[in-house]
């Protein structure tokens, strides 16, 4: 029963990976679902750095939430890829993909299941007090002038109505993600969140512990941010503060790293390059790869 509710196409899959500097970093995979009882895939169709993390190291975590707040959490360790074969075939018949012009799935991750905690409903009613408890934190907090998140980002950051989630590397090595519904930037630099939700949880992350914060709006507009965590009172409410320190838009046709600001570089040579070496040229390279592979007449 579980598998069949995770299998539906209109849900938050998201997936916890682990950098080549040991920390958490957080991508929503819509695709992401149960195939077997002790395994999961998921189907890639864009580019961007969750894909090199995964093979680089294969401890991941994972977050399914369906449409009516239901979600599961567990942790999956990669395995193998694969082109062809039947969970190709069903991703790439599915109406997404199926009547796409312009991309299809080209690869498939398959993850074996190592642990997973059973079906949870999110919390609706304390979160709605733990977003009172964070609005009262934010009146009280002093501000900083440091420019690190934009006012889009804040925006989607600050709206009620939008997903956050969290994720931190537990001392077994997997990514664990928390939702944090309740977060809001608390200034141009830090994010803040009553730990009133999941309470338990936040209070097992270690001190100073670097942290993923991932918001997403029920557009699919994203954005995820890394910095250090640290929980204390704010005007003798218990919160979680993160210093933001990293910035990265991983909405597709571009993800980018957006802070620190990477500069631009003028694109000298189209041919011979190899778009793998690089940190970030994956992502950089992928809409020159579209191009070349787009049928004449799109």
């Amino acid at each position: 029963s579980d598998m069949r509710s995770m299998q539906v196409p209109m849900k938050v899959g998201l997936l916890g990976t682990v950098n080549s500097e040991g920390l958490p970093h957080l991508t929503l995979i819509t695709t992401l679902q149960p195939s077997e009882p002790r395994q999961v895939i998921w189907g890639q169709f864009t580019e961007g750095f969750c894909k090199r993390f995964v093979r680089e190291n294969g401890k991941t975590g994972f977050l399914i939430m369906t449409a009516d707040r239901r979600l599961w959490r567990g942790k999956t360790t990669f395995v193998r890829v694969a082109s062809q074969g039947k969970e190709f075939e069903m991703y790439n018949a599915a109406p997404m993909f199926r009547y796409n012009a312009y991309f299809g799935v080209h690869t498939v991750y398959y993850m074996d299941l190592v642990e997973q905690y059973g079906q949870e409903v999110l919390p609706t009613k304390r979160i709605v007090r733990a977003v009172i408890k964070t609005m009262l934190a934010r009146s009280l907090a002093r501000k900083r002038p440091e420019s690190v998140l934009n006012p889009w980002t804040r925006q989607l950051m600050n709206r009620a109505s939008n997903l956050k989630f969290l994720s931190y590397v537990g001392a077994d090595g997997y990514p664990v993600i928390i939702p944090v519904v309740q977060a809001q930037a608390l200034d141009s630099a830090r994010v803040m969140f009553s730990s009133s939700v999941y309470e338990a949880e936040l209070a097992a992350i270690p001190p100073r512990a670097t942290v993923a914060v991932f918001g997403m709006s029920l557009d699919m507009e994203d954005v995820l941010m890394r910095g250090e965590l640290s929980l204390r009172r704010v005007g003798g409410i218990k919160c979680g503060v993160v210093d933001v320190r990293w910035v990265y838009n991983s909405m597709p046709p571009k993800p980018q790293q957006m802070y620190p600001e990477v500069a631009l570089e003028a694109v000298r040579s189209f041919e011979g390059s190899d778009c793998s070496e690089a940190p970030g040229h994956d992502d950089r390279c992928a809409g020159l790869r579209a191009a070349r592979t787009r049928p004449s007449g799109h």
